[in-house]
């Protein structure tokens, strides 16, 4: 048999692969065989994050854009153009503010539904002329979205010390909407050969969080499993989402959360 989960002349593209959990999304697909092109908007920081699995001898390819931009649908179409067929589209951009329902403001708001589903909405037309072409030769094409447990549940407020510290309540609000996109894509781009899928992250609090052991403690003390998530915990789900493993799967949300959303 040959292996499910080989990536070998897989064309990929990931957004937000220079944040938290961007580096070991495209390492997943980059060590099944997969070239990435990496996307991020800062240059510099995206060609740092890049450069130890560049040095690993991993085919990323670093593609500096702003999702929100014209840019971004060009983007797509030239990966197109290039390799003449896009397989895995993995949509992980997000922003990352703090604060409540009092500190938020109508421009937080606009920033995150652009950045979180209005690119997933544009990138996944652009994307959609390279999907079709996967799908023709033989392939299994995906889009993956990346959500968050606060996308299906609420941040509770006394995990955090502070106000200007909490999950600000945009960001779940996006969240969820890119549930509810994967689930509509999916049914769209079905008779395509097209799958669409979403993962949810749970506890996978960024590096300046880290810094606080007793907020890493309520945390993980909310999971099942009792800590909380690395970067590499998302590898698996990953692979199987973008690989032919799962090329009977579309439509669902994988939780990868430790369980704090089944409580």
């Amino acid at each position: 048999m040959t292996d499910p989960f080989d990536l070998t002349g897989t064309i990929a593209v990931v957004t937000g692969a220079s944040g938290h959990l961007g580096p070991a999304m495209v390492a997943a697909l980059a060590e099944a065989g997969a070239t990435v092109h990496a996307v991020a908007r800062n240059a510099e920081r995206l060609a740092a994050a890049m450069l130890p699995l560049r040095e690993a001898g991993l085919d990323v390819v670093d593609a500096p854009c702003d999702v929100t931009s014209p840019q971004w649908a060009d983007l797509l179409s030239a990966v197109t153009a290039e390799h003449g067929r896009l397989d895995v589209l993995l949509n992980n951009a997000h922003i990352g503010h703090g604060g409540s329902l009092r500190t938020a403001t109508e421009e937080q708001f606009d920033e995150a539904y652009a950045l979180a589903v209005k690119s997933t909405w544009h990138g996944i037309g652009a994307a959609r002329p390279g999907l079709r072409a996967a799908a023709a030769a033989g392939g299994s094409p995906v889009v993956v979205n990346v959500s968050s447990m606060y996308g299906l549940v609420a941040p509770d407020p006394r995990l955090y010390d502070t106000e200007e510290g909490r999950n600000p309540p945009y960001y779940g609000a996006v969240k969820a909407a890119l549930v509810q996109l994967t689930r509509y894509a999916a049914a769209e781009l079905g008779p395509e050969g097209i799958r669409v899928n979403s993962i949810t992250p749970g506890p996978f609090p960024a590096r300046a969080a880290q810094a606080d052991p007793a907020f890493l403690r309520r945390l993980a003390g909310r999971t099942m499993l009792e800590r909380i998530g690395r970067p590499d915990d998302l590898q698996t789900a990953v692979l199987f989402l973008a690989s032919p493993a799962s090329r009977f799967v579309t439509g669902i949300n994988v939780p990868v959360d430790g369980g704090w959303t089944a409580w």
